[in-house]
């Protein structure tokens, strides 16, 4: 990929993606670190394995929390068709008007973090919070699981109930400290954008598209277990049956 975007003639850059600029860094002699081919291909590396596998994780979740709560599956299938309705498929340019869908995107992500422990922190000096002494230099561990499923905090916090986020301001930018599925502060996920711009578009393409059922044989309820590790995935995999709408 490396290779490509450096033989890439002039007139093929117009529309620069982050290789291009990576590779423009590099040529930079005015920075304060030096970028090589290595350091390339690790934050490549990083923007496929960050940006791929949280983005799938959350698109689970969310289908199966969507074929759980059908009334939430018909509500928000109708607001994609009244917009998109007449199009092979849904677009970027639709998005912005799907209010809903972002509403039940921000659920997904606050009752299923995809990262339940966020990224480790260090404490920058020392400090007392309601009794304990906390040392500086001492690892921080964020429970965001824990944090939006504080029945303090939020009402029924174990339903998935999109509307709480409807003509809400709350967003997921770091401002809001009971809701930071992408953490805060300097250590905030960068690719908040990327990752809501993807998730919001193929879960709309899937609702508009399709409707879904569990298939025949399936018995009982979707099992909502969560699997251990850094990120969190379902125990088992969702297995869902799709109908073409169209």
């Amino acid at each position: 990929m490396i290779e490509d975007h450096k033989n890439r003639k002039d007139g093929d850059l117009k529309d620069e993606d982050f290789v291009d600029i990576l590779l423009s860094l590099k040529k930079d002699a005015g920075l304060d670190f030096n970028l090589n081919d290595e350091h390339i291909k690790a934050l490549l590396v990083d923007m496929f394995a960050a940006g791929t596998d949280t983005s799938y994780i959350v698109l689970e979740w969310g289908m199966a929390e969507l074929i759980r709560n059908p009334n939430v599956m018909k509500k928000l299938r109708d607001e994609i068709n009244g917009i998109a309705s007449g199009k092979s498929m849904v677009n970027e340019d639709d998005l912005s008007e799907m209010h809903y869908l972002k509403a039940v995107v921000k659920e997904i992500l606050r009752l299923h973090p995809p990262a339940p422990l966020l990224l480790p922190r260090e404490s920058m000096d020392n400090y007392q919070i309601e009794g304990y002494k906390i040392p500086s230099q001492c690892r921080v561990i964020i429970n965001c699981w824990a944090i939006t499923r504080d029945h303090k905090e939020w009402d029924m916090p174990n339903e998935f109930i999109p509307e709480r986020f409807v003509n809400n301001t709350m967003d997921f930018k770091g401002q809001d400290f009971k809701y930071i599925p992408f953490g805060s502060g300097r250590r905030i996920c960068p690719g908040i954008g990327f990752a809501i711009s993807t998730i919001e578009l193929a879960l709309a393409n899937l609702v508009f598209k399709f409707e879904w059922k569990l298939p025949d044989d399936h018995v009982g309820e979707v099992n909502m277990a969560e699997a251990p590790g850094l990120t969190t995935k379902m125990m088992k995999n969702l297995c869902l049956v799709p109908m073409p709408c169209f």
